[in-house]
């Protein structure tokens, strides 16, 4: 039932004009009180640089509002206060429309009584969904430059059954050039491949409201409803055809906003395809099937390439591991300088970790880690290569620069502590 709500809520969000990550970081917010950057980003499991960038879009809209110094956190706007915007919103639109209502259609009725059979100003409406295919097709093949098209990821299977891909294919062949924005998801993947074959494709983040093709600068064909907003059946499809200036520059203007901000379809299925997030998730006391999977995927590697021994390099195994400690410890704790991070894992370490972490110098910055988790008297090289890599990568993931943690006294064990000194790379 929560998720279902929660669902709804970021349904709403979308509606009213903010992406889909952005709704999930403003009800976050909303839900736990101001929060820093990296906890928001925590909270909605987002990639801390798309957390970032709409962050900063939600703080231009006046849905987050930056407090405090050091760090900074963001709290949200009420609810309250965003539905009554929204009602505002809404009421001052109303009131336009019902202020010029008399004069839109005074002119609308001139312009059906004063367009004749050769004006070219005629609006058409197309009913059924194959009288829309043959007219679309038959204006796809007289484009002599430009073909702009703005559809949903769920419509590019459509433009397939009915054959408008290949109109457009043989369009790009003749040297039009076809620019395709739309929703690219894994849902929608062998359609945009498929279409970014022939044409410039890029995926938007939100949805498009608007579908539509805009062939040059003669015409604009506007999809007003179909099988996923009103059309029950292919006949009952309708489309708007328009070559009114006024129309095609309208939606030459909404083409654009979607595609400046738009990313280019090769970049959108690398991440689909070969997500930088993908995760192999390891659980305390449930270590055995994470690791099971990274067993089979090494036997398959092997069979692959026909090889039946494989030597692995204990260290960097560990230095792995140690750089994925070190980012998911990033997360928990704060500070924007080197001395406030130290500070800050101090803490961390005095209340996770049977470890005790104090700063023996701040220029430059030297730490001392005594009865270290991964140390043993019986292995103490794990913690000799863990530890620096681990101190390495919570400084770089929260600091954003290259750092350099020195290696500890190697006749020092944990008992007696071992000695970091932490400067920028």
């Amino acid at each position: 039932m929560v998720r279902r709500q929660g669902a709804e809520l970021v349904g709403l969000l979308t509606d009213h004009g903010i992406p889909e990550k952005g709704a999930r970081i403003y009800l976050a917010a909303t839900r736990t009180g101001p929060q820093t950057a990296a906890e928001l980003a925590r909270v909605t499991t987002l990639h801390r640089v798309d957390a970032y960038r709409f962050i900063q879009q939600l703080t231009r809209e006046g849905l987050l509002r930056a407090t405090g110094g050091r760090p900074m956190r963001f709290a949200a706007l009420p609810p309250e206060a965003l539905m009554d915007r929204w009602i505002r919103t809404a009421s001052e639109r109303l009131d336009r429309l019902e202020q010029d209502r008399e004069r839109i259609l005074a002119r609308w009725q001139e312009s059906l009584e004063e367009i004749g059979e050769s004006d070219p100003r005629k609006f058409t409406v197309i009913e059924g969904r194959e009288a829309i295919r043959r007219f679309l097709i038959k204006r796809i093949g007289s484009t002599e430059r430009q073909i702009l098209v703005s559809v949903s990821g769920g419509a590019l299977a459509r433009l397939m059954d009915t054959g408008v891909d290949r109109a457009l294919k043989e369009a790009h062949a003749r040297g039009v050039k076809v620019r395709v924005v739309t929703e690219v998801d894994r849902a929608h993947l062998g359609e945009a491949k498929h279409f970014a074959g022939f044409t410039e494709l890029r995926h938007v983040e939100t949805s498009v409201a608007n579908q539509a093709v805009v062939i040059d600068r003669s015409g604009t064909l506007l999809f007003l409803s179909g099988e996923d907003d009103g059309g029950r059946t292919e006949e009952e499809q309708v489309a708007l055809w328009s070559s009114a200036r006024a129309f095609i520059d309208l939606a030459r203007e909404y083409h654009r906003r979607l595609w400046l901000p738009a990313v280019r379809a090769e970049e959108r299925l690398v991440e689909i395809e070969v997500p930088d997030t993908a995760t192999l998730l390891v659980v305390e006391g449930h270590e055995r099937e994470p690791f099971r999977r990274l067993k089979e995927m090494t036997g398959l590697g092997m069979r692959a390439m026909g090889i039946r021994e494989l030597q692995l390099k204990v260290p960097e195994l560990i230095q792995t591991i140690a750089r994925q400690i070190g980012r998911q410890i990033a997360n928990e704790v704060e500070g924007g300088t080197p001395t406030e991070v130290a500070r800050s894992l101090q803490s961390y370490y005095q209340a996770h970790t049977s470890s005790r972490l104090d700063i023996l110098k701040e220029r430059p910055l030297t730490v001392r880690v005594t009865n270290c988790f991964a140390c043993t008297n019986g292995s103490t090289e794990i913690g000799r290569v863990m530890c620096p890599r681990l101190l390495r990568s919570v400084m770089e993931t929260r600091l954003g620069s290259r750092w350099e943690v020195s290696k500890p006294d190697p006749t020092r064990h944990a008992t007696r502590g071992c000695v970091f000194v932490i400067t920028a790379g």
